[in-house]
């Protein structure tokens, strides 16, 4: 047995997965807040935003997307 890390491994891919989707949000989000027109921020965010809110996103986590665009919104 290997360590105590008990996390199936389709867990912690599906967590990597939102938590790089939530990394390349705040980056775009970041640009966004510089004041000029970034297109590809924008195109990126748009992207993501899809995603939180998809099904696709429903099936790997059980966070409301609603609640943590809100947050991360308020981080920036």
């Amino acid at each position: 047995m290997q360590g105590s890390n008990t996390e199936d491994p389709y867990t912690g891919l599906a967590n990597a997965i939102i938590l790089q989707a939530v990394k390349d949000y705040r980056d775009a989000l970041k640009k966004l807040s510089r004041g000029r027109a970034n297109k590809d921020a924008e195109i990126k965010k748009q992207e993501i935003l899809n995603f939180f809110r998809s099904d696709w996103f429903g099936v790997l986590t059980e966070i409301d997307p609603e609640m943590l665009i809100r947050k991360l919104d308020e981080e920036v």
